[in-house]
């Protein structure tokens, strides 16, 4: 009975952990101190030579009141702009990136990486992926 509880444990917190959608914390260790990236939970689909709007957002613990700079990079075969971001402290703590895939981009999946640096404290990271798909 011990065993069957342990993996029925196990396997909730693998589902959990699994369909995360935001950075490990950066900024801060404590909870409330620190920020967290959220990305697009599901992979956004573009058709080839297709631009799509998608948003990334900063999630704040109460006590983090820090500008964070955000570092964007697309791998090969899509592009994205902004590049480069700041999230000041005092505004919406969110990023509408412009995806554009090339009109020549293979078919598959494209990995977006996002990089949150805090004017102090601890930098986090996060990617999603974006699919390419014929027009």
């Amino acid at each position: 009975m011990k065993t069957a509880i342990a993996i029925v444990v196990t396997l909730a917190v693998a589902a959990v952990l699994g369909c995360q959608s935001t950075s490990p914390r950066g900024g801060g260790m404590a909870q409330d101190e620190g920020f967290q990236i959220v990305v697009p939970t599901s992979a956004p689909e573009l058709k080839q030579g297709e631009v799509q709007t998608v948003a990334v957002s900063l999630q704040r613990g109460e006590l983090f009141k820090r500008d964070v700079k955000l570092e964007i990079k697309p791998s090969k075969g899509i592009s994205v702009d902004p590049t480069h971001a700041v999230v000041k402290a005092s505004a919406k703590p969110e990023v509408q990136l412009r995806i554009t895939a090339a009109k020549d981009a293979a078919i598959g999946e494209y990995r977006v990486y996002v990089k949150g640096t805090p004017a102090t404290g601890e930098a986090t990271q996060v990617e999603f992926v974006v699919k390419v798909v014929a027009p």
